[in-house]
């Protein structure tokens, strides 16, 4: 845990440069089998002895010495920046995310950088055109996706810590189906800028660890304002770790109707169960409706493939990326995108420019931007009488690997209960709820926008109350 290895750093027990070594010894040990990383990083080791001079001569950071993972679409200088695409199989970043940034400020060690559906265009990291990410739980199924090396990288005690994204679910999936923690910011909240687009009005960066205090730690290293992320909120930086007091007296928590009605009894357990503990420590229970939920599935799959189609226009082949062999300049277009895009970014691109071309914008893209305020405004009554709502992280436990893969709808409805939380622009973290045949259960908690810190206490309050978040892979 993070919290317990910045300790053992400070009180000098362990060395940065040992602390990498433990994490690439076991990297080297198992990622053979769950492949979790894309790339390790070459100077990783450098990394850790500059963390050591500094603190050699009296400086301090937030997470000097400690190693951390970045999924493959967060830019580093000097790393590929593939995306899980063989598109940008060989592109390499020539600048710093202001997330990267900001871990090199805090002293991160950047170990490398992980697997993901391609573009982050998936719910289990198997569009990757490097290969799937297996689950530490059970190698035959899936960690979630897209952020499922990051995930995996962290319940397999690769690295302690792991940053990711977030556009319908990519980080709260993963975190549920790997048994760690992980939080979903605010819209606004984390700089996109060096984030290789997919959905810009849906897409936030977070962190992944072990417990709330870890994600606490991880994300007051990378929030704040951004003047070069023109959606960065104008909100400083908070110490996140330090809102930890575990209290949650009078804390008022909703379950929403629709998360409950036709939820696999055994996942429902875990939700009721996690509502009683909270209840005995002092908060209260009731609950809500989110009317237009029932929307949002389909309201995200017109809006983010409509982005995604825009965003996506940029890999033609004639400036960065792989470009195919071909006699004339539309032919090479055609070509690249074809060879260059694996089957789900194709399916996406097309259903996104069909749902923005002419004669069909107002029924399909005007429509769901439309169901998106509903169902903002539905959270917004749900909040007047609860300050945060309790519910399910995903259907079921983890799948198998290939089970869904042939069926794209039934993939889709692995993020029914995650991807409201983006439309809405609200910030979400999901924790470990306990067991269900051998495989994590995870629990979504959703607050207003820009209560983080809430979210982060309802959290610690809880990992202080269970165990859950203690069981490990074996």
């Amino acid at each position: 845990m993070i919290a317990q290895l910045r300790d053992r750093l400070r009180g000098k027990q362990i060395s940065a440069v040992e602390a990498t070594e433990e994490c690439l010894q076991r990297i080297a040990e198992i990622d053979g089998e769950i492949h979790a990383f894309l790339q390790v990083a070459d100077d990783a080791r450098a990394q850790a002895e500059r963390a050591d001079a500094r603190r050699r001569d009296g400086e301090d950071a937030p997470l000097l010495g400690i190693p951390v993972a970045l999924k493959d679409i967060i830019s580093v200088k000097g790393m590929r920046c593939t995306c899980g695409s063989r598109i940008l199989e060989n592109y390499q970043a020539p600048y710093d995310a202001t997330v990267t940034e900001k871990l090199r400020a805090a002293g991160a060690v950047i170990i490398g950088k992980t697997n993901l559906d391609e573009f982050a265009m998936g719910s289990s990291t198997e569009n990757s055109a490097f290969g799937p990410t297996r689950n530490p739980w059970d190698p035959t199924r899936v960690p979630g996706g897209s952020s499922g090396g990051s995930a995996a990288a962290v319940a397999a005690g690769m690295v302690p810590g792991a940053y990711g994204t977030d556009t319908g679910g990519s980080i709260r999936q993963p975190a549920a189906f790997c048994g760690v923690t992980g939080i979903k910011p605010t819209y606004g909240r984390v700089s996109r800028y060096g984030v290789v687009a997919y959905a810009s009005s849906l897409d936030q960066v977070g962190p992944f660890g072990r417990t709330a205090r870890d994600c606490a730690i991880l994300l007051g290293a990378v929030a704040g304002e951004d003047p070069r992320d023109a959606t960065s909120a104008p909100l400083p930086a908070e110490d996140f770790e330090a809102s930890l007091e575990g209290d949650v007296t009078g804390l008022r928590i909703g379950i929403p109707r629709e998360f409950t009605e036709g939820l696999d009894p055994a996942i429902r357990a875990h939700v009721e169960a996690a509502a009683e503990t909270l209840q005995q420590a002092g908060a209260t229970v009731e609950n809500v409706s989110l009317p237009t939920l029932a929307y949002a599935l389909p309201a995200y799959y017109i809006i983010a493939p409509a982005e995604a189609s825009s965003n996506l226009a940029r890999y033609d082949g004639a400036r960065y990326g792989y470009r195919a062999a071909a006699d004339d300049v539309l032919s090479m277009f055609k070509a690249s995108r074809h060879d260059g895009f694996g089957a789900e970014v194709k399916r996406r691109i097309m259903i996104g420019t069909y749902a923005l071309s002419a004669g069909y914008y107002d029924a399909y893209y005007l429509q769901a931007q439309r169901t998106r305020t509903l169902l903002r405004r539905d959270f917004e009554r749900a909040f007047e009488t609860c300050d945060v709502l309790l519910g399910p992280a995903a259907p079921t436990t983890a799948f198998r690997i290939g089970e869904k893969t042939d069926d794209p709808l039934q993939m889709y409805l692995a993020d029914v209960y995650t991807i409201a939380v983006n439309l809405a622009g609200l910030p979400g973290m999901v924790i470990p709820g306990g067991m269900e045949k051998g495989l994590p259960v995870g629990l979504q908690w959703i607050g207003p926008a820009f209560t983080e810190a809430r979210l982060l206490n309802i959290g610690h309050a809880y990992q202080q109350l269970t165990r859950h978040h203690q069981v490990q892979p074996r």
